[in-house]
């Protein structure tokens, strides 16, 4: 059972194992750019890790959730089943696809592409720092 550093460094490494995934993707779009009927993929973690957080820091109890009214009882029920655990992944809509059905757009791969670079150099850099943090109250705990 590995011990948990800080809930900020679970949260920062769930982000990365996100990006990574999306890289995956992108990669995968600009791999068949000459795929026919190919849809170009993308995931939302942004919306999961939202959930995550407010999951890990109390933010999400029960007693804050509104509750949906049922006027009636031939009415659907309510659907509570986000997982915040998962990230979704839909075709990317918006893109005008070509004659051959394709709808990956080269030019807004690779500009995902540097974002989620951006983006994961960020929070690399992050997990790094919050592990300095760590490593120097140790230090000056074992000089005392």
């Amino acid at each position: 059972m590995a011990m948990e550093i800080s809930k900020a460094n679970q949260l920062l490494v769930d982000a990365l194992n996100a990006r990574a995934l999306r890289q995956d993707l992108i990669s995968g779009n600009i791999a068949n750019v000459d795929t026919p009927f190919y849809k170009s993929k993308d995931i939302d973690f942004e919306t999961a890790l939202i959930e995550k957080t407010k999951e890990m820091y109390g933010e999400g109890s029960s007693q804050a959730k509104l509750e949906m009214a049922q006027t009636n009882s031939a009415h659907l029920q309510g659907s509570s089943g986000f997982d915040a655990q998962k990230t979704t992944l839909y075709l990317r809509d918006g893109h005008m696809a070509r004659n051959d059905g394709n709808t990956v757009d080269l030019d807004v791969e690779s500009s995902e592409l540097s974002k989620n670079a951006v983006m994961f150099n960020a929070l690399t850099s992050a997990l790094q720092k919050n592990g300095l943090i760590f490593k120097s109250v140790i230090e000056s705990s074992a000089k005392i």
